[in-house]
């Protein structure tokens, strides 16, 4: 139910639209036009205010002014007895929805009420429909509740809201663009265009020419002019990718650009004014690449304005189970699958695995096991051998006391993975012996010992007869 807010000094009016309004389904508070009404507008919500002009208290033009400070929402009416074309458009300047001059006809107001009921919820599902596509904008696929990626995020709307150039660090895979696009996410820039190059990707002649342009005739093929990525972002964002790979002339010139705040294109004389912010990417330490005349110190300098690194996935293990959630639905969703499920085990393994691809290489590897698994629960033999290895051991709480036998204890140790091994290879042999480290014939051996019979050996092909070993000479 919306509420009406209605300040009047005219007792009997306000007793007539309480009545009104309340029969329309609405709630009402009232005023009569007291200095208590200032505090009101400030602690009490309300979703419309019907206010007089010419109150003895206060002045009606002031608590609209008040309200649309507090709650610029909130549409105004201003009604009075004593009106002039001046006030009516003073009114309006100052943000009133609209103008009602005394007697007024209910019906009438009525109408205007529910127009500006309805004009207020629709600026309001405005507001909440933008603020949640910016969150989605800001913050995709940059899943965490880590403690370094919580604070990866509080960095990224605080550097947002500023003009600073920004240099952003970490290994491959790690997430740098999407915190560069979260940066300008949450800019003024926003609305503006995000554009993104890697430095690394093309050679120095051609990334001089997307990055500053070139005039008709700078080099062979130029036929005509072109816009450069820092004109095309103009007023937005560059994220220059692997900023650290950049030949030393284009440097020069990127240097350039940060100081005097203009391109020239190549082959061009003409001085182009650019309004850019910055960002840049590196998965190299910079510091040791000037050391090595690599880079240059002054570019530096100006890059790093604000720093901070993408931590690494291995330092972030806590955040492994959301990010593998998301990335099975989202695939699954992509693929048009069921979505899949995972056995316990297989998260053991990815919190144990280093993943020196990073966040990348984990959805790699989730998107793969939803596109080639049939199977809605995946189990362990679905993921590659080289995950499998950093399997962690379970550790042998078994006490040592008298009675202890060492050998017995052994036997049934290696019983165990033996079991363990069939279950995650599915049966299969080759799996078996290379999930163990064991040689084919080593781990016929110890299947036959421990009478371990699951395993599919005709899958694994049977070695030739007279090359099987008899066990029980």
């Amino acid at each position: 139910m919306n509420t009406i807010l209605i300040i009047d000094d005219e007792r009997s009016l306000v007793d007539l639209l309480t009545v009104v309004f309340r029969k329309e389904g609405y709630v009402v508070k009232t005023n009569a036009g007291t200095p208590s009404v200032l505090k009101t507008i400030e602690e009490e919500n309300f979703d419309l205010v019907i206010s007089d002009i010419k109150m003895p208290q206060v002045d009606g033009m002031e608590v609209l002014r008040l309200v649309k400070a507090a709650k610029p929402i909130v549409p105004v009416i201003m009604i009075t007895a004593y009106g002039s074309v001046k006030q009516a458009v003073d009114a309006l300047k100052l943000g009133a929805l609209d103008y009602v001059m005394k007697p007024f006809d209910v019906e009438e107001l009525k109408i205007i009420v529910a127009h500006g009921l309805e004009e207020r919820r629709l600026r309001e599902e405005n507001i909440l429909l933008k603020k949640a596509l910016k969150n989605e904008a800001s913050f995709e696929n940059m899943i965490g509740k880590s403690r370094a990626m919580r604070e990866v995020f509080g960095l990224i709307e605080k550097v947002g809201a500023t003009e600073s150039t920004v240099l952003i660090t970490g290994e491959s895979g790690t997430g740098k663009e999407m915190a560069a696009r979260a940066i300008h996410a949450y800019s003024l820039r926003h609305e503006r265009p995000f554009v993104s190059i890697n430095c690394a990707a093309l050679p120095e002649n051609l990334l001089e020419s997307e990055l500053f342009g070139h005039v008709r005739g700078a080099f062979t093929g130029a036929v005509s002019e072109k816009k450069g990525m820092f004109e095309t972002a103009d007023q937005g964002t560059i994220l220059l990718d692997e900023v650290g790979e950049m030949a030393p002339w284009t440097q020069v010139k990127l240097f350039r650009v940060l100081q005097e705040r203009t391109v020239r294109r190549v082959g061009g004389t003409e001085e182009i004014p650019v309004d850019v912010r910055i960002i840049a990417a590196t998965n190299q330490d910079l510091r040791q690449r000037i050391e090595e005349g690599k880079f240059r110190e002054e570019l530096f300098y100006r890059l790093n304005v604000v720093s901070f690194e993408m931590p690494p996935l291995r330092k972030r293990v806590e955040d492994i189970p959301l990010l593998v959630q998301h990335f099975l639905q989202k695939h699954c969703q992509r693929m048009g699958r069921k979505m899949k499920r995972l056995v316990p085990e297989i998260m053991a393994v990815f919190e144990a695995y280093p993943w020196p691809g990073n966040v990348r290489e984990l959805e790699n590897i989730v998107e793969r096991l939803c596109a080639v698994e049939e199977r809605e629960t995946i189990s362990l033999d679905a993921l590659p051998a080289d995950l499998l290895s950093a399997r962690p051991a379970r550790e042998d709480k078994t006490p040592l006391k008298p009675g202890f036998q060492l050998e017995t204890h052994l036997e049934a140790v290696a019983k165990r993975y033996l079991e363990e091994a069939s279950a995650a290879a599915n049966g299969n042999m080759k799996k078996m012996a290379g999930l163990l480290g064991l040689s084919y014939r080593s781990l016929r051996y110890l299947l036959d010992k421990h009478r371990i019979r699951s395993a599919r050996r005709s899958e694994a092909g049977e070695e030739p007869a007279e090359d099987k070993p008899d066990y029980r000479a």
